[in-house]
């Protein structure tokens, strides 16, 4: 069977396209920019976003606090970004924050997050891990609710492991539908998508969803959408199209050059300084610490490029 006619046959229960790990613009007090991110999301769902991930690592969610978090995804809602467009992060490290933030999302029309596991203890069992899931999915017992697990081992140190993901997956079929794989690692989304049909692998680096998406991937999370989200969706919607494979791999081309310019100094910071010159407002340069913008000469080194 050719990868179309299985992808067809098992269709995804989780999302499927090209999602922005959408950056958050601060004010001069390094609060949430409700009003500039709104227009951000706009222009990412014109550029060719499937959907905005908001509230994860690039958009320094773990710098903000619940109810930071709540507001900003309230006052999107509010200006008009479509609640089944967005997968804000709402795992945190406290389970019972990680269950407040969920019903929250579910309260403003959002059916999808993306799912850290609780990350602070190191070294913790799969049981563990499998422990904390379930305890945060029974709580919020939504049957609404869809979950995208997050693996970002470099970031997190807790990895989420393929025997854990199937006890996810039989525990809560209809819940566990996705995972964001942000290790780099092309082999173990390769693993999971043939071990688990039907079930969301999201590639979390830019450069790694064309090769991705040709062994059967539902799509990308990714940070560089920020800036190159038309390119991502030429990959996505042509990749298994020979018609367009010279469309696809100057694509691609684009999305690794903007993914090497943009890691050549601190991703976030680099992502944001090239966001202030695509915009032109200086507010963008603006991190919460412990993260700090880009010095002048590096804003202008990549401005060069």
């Amino acid at each position: 069977m050719s990868l179309a006619a299985e992808q067809s046959a098992t269709p995804f229960k989780g999302p499927t396209g090209v999602f922005s790990a959408a950056l958050t613009p601060l004010t001069s007090e390094l609060l949430p920019d409700h009003v500039e991110f709104a227009e951000h999301a706009r222009w990412l769902l014109a550029e060719g976003c499937d959907g905005i991930a908001m509230l994860g690592t690039t958009g320094e969610a773990n710098s903000f606090s619940v109810d930071e978090r709540k507001r900003l995804l309230e006052d999107t809602v509010a200006a008009g970004i479509p609640p089944d467009t967005l997968l804000p992060g709402t795992g945190v490290a406290a389970f019972s924050e990680t269950v407040a933030l969920t019903r929250h999302a579910l309260s403003c029309g959002v059916s999808t997050v993306v799912m850290l596991p609780p990350f602070y203890y190191k070294g913790v069992s799969d049981d563990g891990v499998f422990a904390a899931y379930s305890e945060i999915l029974q709580r919020i017992g939504d049957a609404r609710l869809r979950v995208v697990l997050y693996h970002i081992p470099q970031m997190s140190a807790v990895p989420i492991s393929h025997a854990v993901i199937e006890r996810l997956i039989v525990a809560f079929p209809e819940t566990v539908v996705g995972i964001k794989d942000s290790s780099g690692d092309l082999a173990n989304m390769e693993a999971m998508v043939a071990r688990f049909p039907g079930f969301s692998v999201l590639a979390g680096a830019d450069p790694v969803l064309l090769p991705l998406r040709r062994r059967g991937g539902a799509g990308c999370i990714t940070a560089t959408a920020n800036l190159v989200a038309r390119d991502l969706a030429i990959v996505f919607r042509h990749a298994l199209d020979d018609a367009m494979s010279a469309e696809v791999d100057a694509a691609q081309a684009r999305i690794v050059a903007a993914r090497e310019t943009a890691s050549r100094f601190p991703q976030i910071a680099s992502l944001k300084a090239m966001t202030a010159a695509r915009t032109g407002k200086l507010g963008w340069m603006r991190l919460r610490p412990p993260l700090l913008p880009l010095s002048e000469e590096q804003a202008a080194a990549l401005d060069s490029r």
